[in-house]
């Protein structure tokens, strides 16, 4: 599978600071996009997620490099992974090691990486959770995990196109997605993996999946 590397986030990682960015979908039910957080270092919620991870880490969908960071300042192997050429310049400027690719592609040390970290709506890289999770668990080892963050519960599941609109202002379009609690054991199912465990963290909720032994028949 391979992912358009049309930079839909790319406003909200170049202007930060002038206004609201929201993702916008066909049927116009916005969800405003946290970006300040993006930019600011990890938060106690971050920290309380990222103490899962205990080996080689992968942060996909990197964007500013928050989270890659904090994983590299706790002592742990870390790569950021972005399309985005900007978000990839912000997380080495932090400090953090990024490339920028696409995840379906090549990318090093396949099949050895403890965790991948898929946080801040990353769930909906390429309108398709259950081929990204696949393509995770392709990237881990046999005894790693993934950490997902998810919609509150309500949220369901769903896939489409969408945009990020900030006043009059909007993106490209491109394909995303989302999965609350309820709905994240069918896509980790498809890809092989068993959800661990369901977890709230202040306001933000998250699911720890891990890999069955063998993956399920295409």
């Amino acid at each position: 599978m391979t992912v358009p590397t049309v930079d839909g986030f790319a406003a909200a990682l170049r202007d930060r600071g002038v206004g609201a960015y929201w993702l916008v979908p066909a049927d116009g039910l916005r969800r405003r996009l946290p970006v300040d957080r993006w930019h600011r270092p990890a938060d106690p919620v971050d920290a309380a997620v990222l103490a899962r991870c205990a080996g080689p880490t992968l942060d996909l969908g990197c964007g500013p490099g928050r989270v890659t960071l904090a994983l590299t300042r706790a002592g742990l192997t870390t790569l950021g992974v972005d399309t985005s050429a900007r978000a990839v310049a912000l997380t080495r400027g932090r400090g953090a090691v990024a490339v920028q690719a696409d995840l379906f592609g090549p990318l090093p040390a396949e099949g050895r990486w403890a965790h991948a970290v898929l946080l801040d709506g990353n769930i909906g890289i390429g309108g398709d959770p259950a081929a990204l999770l696949r393509r995770c668990r392709e990237l881990l080892r046999p005894t790693g995990t993934v950490l997902v963050e998810l919609e509150p519960p309500g949220s369901g599941a769903w896939q489409g196109q969408v945009q990020v609109v900030t006043g009059r202002d909007r993106g490209p379009s491109f394909r995303w997605a989302w999965l609350d609690p309820a709905a994240v054991a069918g896509p980790a199912a498809a890809a092989g993996l068993v959800v661990g465990e369901v977890f709230r963290a202040g306001r933000r909720w998250f699911a720890e999946l891990t890999r069955l032994e063998r993956p399920p028949a295409r």
